[in-house]
């Protein structure tokens, strides 16, 4: 377990560091003891939050989405993600999410969100996370924003997420309107 050496924060402070290709690494490592864990029940699994985005500063800590088939096989998946070590915290705040962290020496150094394939959060997260790898500009209006949040908030993880909300639905919002415009052109 010590490839999570340099992952994590610790209680809810926040901390945002710089890229690492490592992350990308990281994420494959651990989606394939995932699948491995739970087979069939995880037709997907995607690497989300901000180190997915290339160059990207981020708190190190690597969010993971799997997707299931029905809330059914969401429930069938707690057992083995605790077999691997994760805390289950249910939906966490979220309607419709399987919510867990992996710790490492008091560290929380992976997220687990997993939602149903084709619910609305599944798709929200996967369109932000493609506008910020297709539109470098947005990225870097992203990144600034939460270096800016991070010194404001940086005792608290909570209204740090919050404060991202507005940007982010703004640039989900402006996605779906380009991506409904092209498909009916």
């Amino acid at each position: 377990m010590n490839q999570w050496k340099n992952l994590g924060t610790a209680g809810g402070h926040v901390e945002i560091v710089p890229y690492s290709a490592e992350w990308t690494r990281l994420f494959e490592l651990e989606a394939q003891r995932i699948r491995a864990a739970c087979g069939d029940l995880l037709p997907a699994i995607e690497h989300i939050g901000s180190t997915a985005i290339p160059g990207m500063p981020a708190k190190p800590i690597i969010d993971i989405m799997p997707g299931v088939k029905t809330h059914a096989d969401g429930l069938r998946t707690i057992e083995p993600l605790q077999q691997l070590g994760y805390d289950y915290h249910g939906e966490n705040g979220i309607p419709g999410r399987f919510y867990f962290v992996l710790r490492y020496e008091q560290r929380s150094v992976l997220h687990v969100h997993i939602f149903e394939i084709g619910a609305e959060n599944w798709e929200r997260h996967l369109l932000f996370r493609d506008t910020l790898r297709a539109h470098p500009e947005v990225a870097a209006e992203y990144a600034a924003l939460k270096q800016i949040l991070a010194l404001r908030f940086h005792e608290d993880r909570q209204a740090y997420t919050e404060a991202k909300g507005a940007f982010i639905n703004q640039v989900v919002q402006q996605a779906r309107r380009l991506r409904e415009r092209d498909t009916t052109t």
